[in-house]
This record gives structure tokens, sequence and C-alpha cells, in this order.
């Protein structure tokens, strides 16, 4: 898929804005930080100032999470530190100069605090992650916090392959792969897809 049309579709409703911040939500192993570096790099490439801004750096720590006895569903809306990021989401909105933000190292499964500088000329930002448009409290607090909103849904069994060749490639033997990819993640996309808030366009694949 070309994100040339989508590119064109930002730019003329982002026509005027200071700052026009996007929702790339989806099921785990949807695409969206595929589609969001790949959105970020299109809107680069034609002179637009584009930062992506990723929820995964919102995770709890595994300390805090082994605490709450939240480890093993960690990547559930639970396991989200949602106040740092509404409290980030308002502030990039403010637009009143640069906003550091966190992002999560995969290989490492931790956060890295301050790891990417939305600037202050920053005009289109592209937040990414899971839950962005989930109907449940309290993430409904982010209804309204975006000027424009995408959903990937590509189905249950594509999300499959992907993730279990996703835990596969991080390490896991076989067993390992599947406990994560069907124990964890892929009950989350089922409460994703169930339980989301109306997107302003939904893609099946990226």
């Amino acid at each position: 898929m070309t994100v040339v049309p989508l590119v064109d579709d930002l730019l003329e409703r982002a026509a005027g804005a200071a700052r026009f911040i996007v929702a790339i939500a989806g099921p785990p192993g949807a695409g969206k930080s595929t589609l969001s570096d790949a959105l970020a790099e299109a809107l680069v490439a034609v002179g637009e100032k584009a930062a992506v801004l990723p929820m995964d750096g919102f995770h709890m720590d595994n300390a805090v999470l082994e605490q709450k006895g939240l480890l093993a569903r960690k990547g559930a809306p639970e396991t989200f530190d949602l106040r740092s990021f509404l409290a980030t989401i308002a502030a990039v909105r403010a637009n009143d100069g640069e906003v550091l933000v966190p992002v999560f190292d995969r290989s490492r499964e931790l956060a890295i605090a301050s790891a990417r500088v939305v600037a202050a000329d920053t005009r289109i930002i592209l937040a990414e992650g899971n839950y962005l448009l989930l109907d449940e409290a309290p993430w409904t607090k982010l209804d309204g916090a975006f000027d424009f909103s995408i959903f990937i849904n590509p189905g249950i069994e594509e999300l499959e392959r992907r993730l279990l060749k996703r835990w596969r490639d991080h390490g896991y033997d076989e067993e390992a792969a599947r406990r994560k990819a069907l124990g964890n993640d892929i009950p989350n996309a089922h409460r994703v897809v169930g339980h989301q808030r109306p997107a302003d366009l939904v893609l099946a694949d990226f």
C-alpha cells in the first residue's frame, strides 16, 4: 500500500493548522508503527515537519508491573501510564515548546525516558498505539484529543501469524512465542477490535 493518497489527505485536513495530531490505532501487530514511520518519512519528504509519538513509550516498568501482579499481562491497557500519556498529549497540543517523549525498546522490554523530541516547529504529530481509540474508561479520556484518527485491523488470523513471528524474531522459542502471542497479545487484540470508538478512517491492512 502506498501512503501518498493518505499524505495528500492529511495535508489537506491539516491546512492552516499550527499543530495537527493524528491517532493511528489498532490491535497488536496491525502495522501501526510501520504506517506511522512511513507517513512521517513521506511528510518530511514533501517539506512538512512531522514526528511520531509512540504510546509504547508509556509502558509501566517491569518492576512496577510485578508489584501490581500485572507482569504477565504487559501490553494490556492497564499496564500503561495513561496519566503521563495524557499529559504528553496535552503538552503537544499546547504547542509552546519542544516536548521530550519516551520510546519503548522492545529488545530490552523497557521504556527509555526522553528518547525522542517533538520539536516546537513540528506541525503534524502521528500518535500511534493500541488503545488510542479504546472505548473503555479511563482511555475514553482521549476522546477528542486527536484531529484525525486511523484504525488498522488486518484480522485475527493475520495478527496471530505476525505476532508469533515477532516473538520468534526476538529470540523466544516456539512455546514461549505462542504463550506471549496467544496468551496476551491476541486477547488484547480482541479487546481493541471489540471496544473501539469510531475512527475517521479504517484500513484493513498496512
